[in-house]
């Protein structure tokens, strides 16, 4: 392993960036660089990584693009790293002190692991959110737990950076759900690593996420994820199991909230689609 690459997308978040950024710059263990991707922010935020990189003692890069979303930043992150290790901090989330040095001592530790996450801190408008059981990160093998929800917090990710030329990039035709996306990709081929200590700080809570703009969306594009890993034909016979018996219940679900509110065609369409997955399930 030859130095850590810390990856920061970001988009009109001048007033959090700055915490996300010290967060980094503070860890116990150094990165070797910074990569701050502007998606096309409006505001201040050049500004705010200017000053921070005046006072940096990292390698501090700004690359700035036209808005295309959270994942096309990344992947641009990605492509421009100069490092064999990746780590990812979304702007309004930030690390505790010891996260890069406890994460990376696992993967000392477990030279076979090619990705792993840590433990994260849920907090909503200010105010510490417990978390449900649900929720909670698994370790090993968690393909079923990534096809129920999204399993992974993408700021507690840390990788290695040949596994995107293993399950390719980021869906840069998702705005929302790219992440639920990449890890159904991943953990269909890798165990995740996790780091059982709460070493990141989740932020919530904000109409400005993408999760809350594209909330109405989200079950149709875990829907779409689905169908697309199970067309790739790179699923054990269990794991397609597993990928139709999800994707039936998704469909049911999102097919019944469609009918509910008076998206008919849409709702039939659904509950076909969940009802092909229980044929596949059942043979």
């Amino acid at each position: 392993m030859t130095g850590i690459s810390v990856i920061v997308p970001t988009y009109n978040r001048e007033k959090l960036l700055r915490r996300a950024l010290d967060s980094v710059a503070g860890q116990s263990f150094c990165c070797d660089e910074i990569i701050v991707i502007d998606d096309g922010s409006s505001d201040d935020t050049g500004a705010v990584v200017s000053d921070f990189k005046a006072h940096c003692s990292v390698s501090v890069r700004y690359l700035f693009q036209e808005n295309k979303g959270p994942a096309a930043a990344r992947n641009l992150g990605i492509r421009e790293s100069k490092h064999t290790v990746l780590a990812f901090l979304d702007s309004d989330d930030h690390w505790q002190k010891k996260k890069l040095e406890i994460q990376y001592a696992g993967f000392v530790k477990m030279p076979d692991s090619m990705i792993s996450h840590t433990n994260e801190r849920w907090l909503r408008r200010g105010q510490h959110l417990n978390q449900k059981k649900k929720h909670q990160p698994g370790n090993g093998d968690i393909f079923r737990h990534c096809l129920q929800l999204c399993a992974v917090g993408m700021s507690t990710v840390m990788v290695r950076k040949e596994l995107f030329e293993q399950v390719g990039f980021f869906n840069e035709e998702y705005r929302c759900c790219e992440d639920y996306d990449m890890w159904i990709r991943t953990s269909c081929r890798y165990p995740f690593l996790l780091i059982d200590h709460p070493l990141t700080v989740k932020e919530g809570g904000r109409d400005d996420q993408v999760s809350y703009q594209y909330r109405i969306g989200m079950d149709k594009l875990r829907i779409t994820a689905i169908l697309e890993l199970v067309q790739r034909q790179c699923l054990t016979s269990e794991q397609l199991q597993m990928a139709y018996e999800e994707l039936r219940k998704k469909c049911l679900v999102y097919g019944k909230g469609c009918l509910k509110h008076g998206k008919n065609e849409e709702g039939e369409k659904y509950l076909d689609l969940a009802g092909w997955a229980e044929i596949k399930v059942n043979r």
